[in-house]
């Protein structure tokens, strides 16, 4: 069992990030993991740096803490040659802490170059594998091209690779992506507590970790972690198949305006009892998640890693699947 803290890029700026990456490590969590977007998802969150600046600047200020994004989406804003290039990098900067988590992305962040965003999820789903094949050719040296139906690659080499390559975790909330993580990731990421993602994750072959983020909101008291969380988290609550398809922060806010305070409570725990907090975190173990991120939306980073330190970090250790004996 490893345990993160997720960077909410949307919610900060870029040298705050970084401060919180350092306190991250000092309080004994495992990685620290980044979201990947151009836009925030409501404009009042105010931030959206460059994720891989900020993840540069962590690798120098730590020695010890592991990197990931939480997502990057290599084939729309980004070409695949171009991640293949930055994770490389990065692993090199940071000793080979890196670990590069992928997905097939959101409208708010892709369409911003111009390209258009897929409308089909199976079109989407197509144009990450072939991204995976090109950093996998590129990471495989010399120079390489390719010929895909939706991306192509011609005569690129990244250079400077890492002898141990980054570790690529795939993003999936369905059999298909669960697959393609099998297929060509080295690990599994997810958002949702539900067991068949990972099932079908190892049925089709995959052995590696399973990410998984736990949305929490610290506070001393349970009302203004949720009120925190309503005013800048509530488009969590929509569901994927609205999170994918939005594209700008104020067709969330349109989205989110029926939101109330007892929707929060029914996705995010709240307040400042670890128990419950433990409770929570049991049912992303009991669904096969062996690194569990900590996505706290509270008003409060430093109250919560504190709180994580001297409250949660031995007890969320300790979670076996179903309570079976460590």
């Amino acid at each position: 069992m490893k345990v993160g803290y997720k960077l909410a890029a949307e919610a900060f700026g870029p040298a705050e990030l970084v401060r919180q990456a350092v306190l991250a490590e000092q309080a004994g969590f495992d990685f620290v993991e980044i979201s990947d977007h151009y836009h925030p998802w409501l404009d009042n969150q105010g931030h959206s740096p460059f994720a891989w600046t900020v993840l540069g600047s962590i690798a120098v200020r730590t020695s010890r803490i592991g990197l990931a994004t939480g997502v990057t989406c290599p084939t729309v804003r980004y070409h695949p040659a171009i991640i293949a290039q930055a994770a490389a990098t990065l692993a090199l900067l940071s000793d080979d802490r890196f670990v590069l988590g992928v997905g097939s992305g959101e409208r708010l962040n892709e369409h911003v170059v111009g390209r258009g965003f897929p409308d089909s999820v199976g079109a989407r789903h197509d144009s990450l594998r072939e991204a995976l094949e090109i950093i996998r050719l590129l990471w495989s040296g010399g120079y390489r091209s390719y010929e895909g139906k939706h991306l192509r690659l011609e005569d690129a080499r990244v250079f400077d690779l890492p002898e141990k390559l980054p570790l690529i975790a795939v993003a999936a909330g369905g059999r298909e992506s669960a697959v393609l993580a099998a297929e060509l990731g080295d690990g599994l990421f997810a958002t949702e507590d539900r067991p068949e993602i990972v099932r079908h994750y190892r049925d089709a072959g995959g052995t590696g970790p399973c990410y998984a983020e736990v949305p929490v909101a610290w506070a001393p008291d349970t009302h203004t972690a949720a009120k925190a969380a309503l005013e800048t988290s509530r488009w969590a609550v929509t569901g994927w198949k609205v999170m994918s398809e939005l594209p700008d922060p104020v067709n969330f806010e349109a989205a989110t305006a029926t939101v109330r305070e007892a929707d929060i409570l029914e996705k995010f725990t709240c307040g400042a009892d670890p128990a419950r907090y433990v409770e929570a975190t049991q049912k992303y173990v009991d669904a096969g998640f062996d690194r569990l991120v900590m996505q706290n939306a509270g008003p409060d980073p430093d109250g919560f890693i504190d709180f994580y330190r001297s409250e949660l970090d031995s007890r969320v250790r300790q979670l076996t699947p179903n309570g079976s004996p460590a």
